[in-house]
Parts: structure tokens; sequence; C-alpha cells
């Protein structure tokens, strides 16, 4: 009977050393993916504005060209989000831990 509250115990401390870790990975996820979005959208801002004094014909134009890749400059972003809430909520980790256990 012990036997079996140590490896119960045991298995819970494994499976809360996953979710800690697992829990670290979202935030750095999370934290690079606003980040990089961050310093991107400021850099190209900062290009329009300077293409644009250059050449104020050119505006509509550049105007077009910068929200397109503003669009995908965002959109990497929500990829990171994404595998972020992925691996919060359907944690394979955790899942390959109890198939490795013989629980799942």
């Amino acid at each position: 009977m012990e036997y079996q509250t140590v490896e119960m115990v045991q298995l819970a401390a494994s499976q809360a050393q996953v979710l800690g870790v697992t829990a670290l990975a979202v935030a750095i996820i999370i934290g690079m993916a606003a980040l990089g979005t961050a310093l991107g959208f400021g850099l190209l801002g900062g290009r329009f504005l300077e293409s644009t004094a250059r050449q104020p014909e050119l505006a509509p134009m550049l105007l077009i060209r910068m929200f397109i890749i503003a669009g995908l400059l965002d959109a990497v972003a929500m990829i990171g989000v994404g595998v972020a809430l992925l691996f919060t909520f359907a944690n394979p980790f955790l899942n390959e831990l109890d198939s490795f256990i013989g629980i799942g």
C-alpha cells in the first residue's frame, strides 16, 4: 500500500514539473511574440515615415505595402500565441508522460 502512495507522489511531482516548465515556456513564447511584434511595428512605421518623407508621391503605394507587411507580422505573433495555447490546454508533454508511465 505504501509503495503505491510513493509512486503516486512521484507521478504528481513529475506532472507538476512538466506543467511548471510548460508554463514557463508559454510565458517565453508569448513574451517573445509580443516583443518581436513591437520591434517589427516600430521599425516598419519608422521606415514608412522615412520613405514617405523622401518621396511623398509614393505614399499611397507604400501605405498599402506597409499594411500587408503589418498583417504578416501580426500573423507570426498569432501563430506563436496559438502554439502557446496548445501547450497550455492540450499539453503534449503531459500526455507523453502519462503514456510513458502507462496511464493513457
